[in-house]
């Protein structure tokens, strides 16, 4: 396997679904960065600095991963960085059919880089941010859906704190 992987999002905020794919991702890769993306189609309910707080303190038990940001192409992102390789997690089908067509353009925009896909473990096939933040607006329970750190995050940002 490559030395170095890529594994972009929004990770608005980090789930344990993310966590499960990062996890599972810095065992076959020597390194991984986690990078965050600002997807400025999205209105982002967490800033990028908040996101790459959240993220640090998730995988702080992870000592081969990374975390930065980046307002670039991920393709020019990969080649700045050397990175061999981009790691995606997939839930459904559905992820399947968008995922291939970014990737078949990231193979036009960079060769070098090959993307991997680990399907997600069953227990967060439904889980997506959104969702997340859907719940913690209404104070939901969703305690087991991501990181403790998230939790108090999510309680503060909606004032159920």
């Amino acid at each position: 396997m490559g030395k170095l992987a890529i594994c972009p999002g929004s990770f608005d905020p980090i789930t344990n679904g993310h966590l499960d794919i990062i996890t599972r991702g810095a065992k076959i890769f020597e390194n991984v960065i986690v990078t965050v993306f600002n997807n400025q189609s999205k209105s982002p309910l967490f800033t990028v600095e908040e996101r790459i707080h959240l993220l640090r303190e998730s995988t702080k038990h992870l000592p081969n991963v990374s975390v930065d940001s980046s307002d670039h192409l991920l393709m020019d992102y990969a080649r700045e960085k050397q990175a061999d390789a981009v790691v995606r997690g997939l839930r459904a089908v559905s992820d399947f059919e968008y995922e291939m067509q970014v990737t078949s353009m990231n193979r036009k925009l960079n060769q070098d880089v090959e993307t991997f896909f680990i399907m997600t473990n069953n227990q967060y096939s439904f889980l997506s941010s959104s969702i997340v933040k859907e719940i913690a607006k209404y104070d939901g329970d969703i305690s087991g859906l991501v990181p403790d750190v998230v939790l108090d995050a999510l309680k503060v940002k909606f004032g159920h704190r």
